[in-house]
């Protein structure tokens, strides 16, 4: 039989002794009723009890195989094929590059079985899109599909590699597509591994499926490549939902953002900064004034990044042993999210100092989402500053982390390393903390 969709156990058991393969229509008797619908795909780690049906509705149902007295293979169904009706984009429109890493916001749906397909070519973008033929010639590649939190330092070199291919080839801009959840990790990433780009770069995603009315994957796709082609403007950015409505987009700079909400549109919060700017369909508002202009050549990738750099969080009864693994292992790179001004309890500061010694680099954040470091305050920062913590003012943590991994991969020394950990590179630390707020 073809691919059975994650099923395992008892409910395999049901569908192969039925003949039954996914997508097909089948008929189950559930306690005496017909039940008529699509068998779909269930997630590899569900259970193994259920079988999970598309009715005619467009909603699915999750049956007990314990209920279900008979299956019924009533036909293969319709196989679905995607048709390209794509409107013939122009020649005269510059062309952007998109590159997706996974996630669905470039992607489309097949509502019988529910599956999402990325897009691949431009004829799909274009006709699930077909407002990006006036924009752009939009030149789409897959460049991983993976689900954002198993993205590792590795795949953010072949990101930037890909982004720095689609530049030399004159690209008037890049949009990477990608899952929301570790999206500020990745938008930092390519901050520093793109450090000089000529052309902005646009990090999106979508916090909602495509096949959701609510879904933001249009807009923010829309509003990328618009800015990528007008937005005078070099550098990373993230953009997505400025608010809960479907009608504005934010633009954070790619060291400065955070996801603060799990599933809202606008999860995603310039923190300590205001946002570059705001896109609508109306154009572009309000750029700041010190936002970095469209440049011309010379631009180098240095898209490396060393692997073996731990972020750790304090918390009250933190015991010394996971930093004592690290400092005997030989952890290249420790970035550490202290409490409040940037402390952590005072019995680990002879294990960081170790750590230091066998030529670790240990830099202080802070928990707090806004305000910055200052460990000249309290006796316990003042002792980590002593023992060669490096405080990053107000880095957000993700920021932090991704830094260090560049920093120690293009350096050529512990010392190099720390000189480049305290100078501001491409906009992630501020000269003045903001108070709370909202963008």
């Amino acid at each position: 039989m073809g691919d059975m969709g994650g099923y395992r156990g008892p409910s395999l058991g049901v569908l192969q002794e039925a003949g039954v393969q996914v997508g097909d229509v089948v008929e189950l008797d559930v306690g005496g009723e017909l039940v008529k619908g699509t068998v779909v795909p269930r997630y590899q780690y569900n259970d193994d009890s259920h079988l999970v049906i598309k009715l005619k509705s467009g909603y699915n149902v999750g049956i007990s195989v314990s209920r279900i007295s008979s299956v019924k293979r009533v036909s293969a169904g319709e196989r679905p094929a995607f048709v390209s009706q794509a409107p013939k984009p122009r020649s005269d429109l510059p062309e952007v590059a998109i590159l997706g890493t996974g996630g669905t916001i470039a992607s489309r749906v097949d509502y019988r079985t529910g599956a999402v397909h990325p897009a691949i070519s431009s004829e799909d973008l274009y006709s699930l899109m077909p407002e990006l033929s006036d924009i752009a010639v939009v030149k789409p590649e897959i460049v991983l599909t993976v689900y954002s939190e198993n993205l590792e330092p590795g795949d953010w070199q072949k990101i930037a590699e890909k982004v720095s291919e689609a530049v030399s080839r004159g690209v008037r801009g890049v949009v990477v597509t990608t899952g929301t959840d570790t999206m500020g990790y990745t938008a930092a990433a390519l901050s520093f591994a793109l450090r000089g780009i000529p052309v902005p770069v646009f990090v999106v995603g979508s916090q909602r499926s495509s096949d959701r009315p609510s879904s933001d994957a249009y807009l923010n796709l829309i509003g990328a490549v618009s800015m990528a082609v007008s937005a005078d403007l070099s550098g990373v950015y993230l953009s997505m939902h400025a608010d809960t409505s479907d009608d504005r987009l934010a633009v954070h700079r790619g060291t400065r953002v955070r996801k603060n909400h799990t599933s809202a549109r606008d999860a995603f919060q310039s923190i300590g900064v205001d946002p570059v700017a705001f896109w609508t369909r109306s154009g572009i508002e309000s750029i700041a004034t010190d936002a970095p202009k469209r440049g011309k050549g010379g631009f180098v990738a240095e898209p490396r990044f060393e692997q073996d750099v731990a972020l750790v969080k304090f918390y009250p009864s933190m015991s010394t042993a996971s930093l004592e693994a690290m400092a005997q292992k030989g952890l290249k790179g420790l970035i550490i999210e202290g409490s409040g001004l940037g402390h952590l309890n005072r019995k680990n500061i002879p294990t960081i100092k170790r750590l230091m010694d066998s030529g670790g680099v240990v830099c202080m954040t802070t928990q707090c989402i806004w305000g910055r470091v200052d460990m000249n305050v309290y006796d316990t920062g003042r002792d980590l500053l002593s023992a060669g913590v490096i405080p990053l003012e107000d880095m957000l943590a993700e920021t932090a982390l991704t830094k260090l991994m560049w920093v120690l991969a293009n350096s050529r020394s512990p010392d190099e390393a720390k000189e480049l950990m305290l100078k501001n590179l491409v906009g992630e630390t501020t000269e003045r903390s903001q108070q709370s707020r909202a963008s």
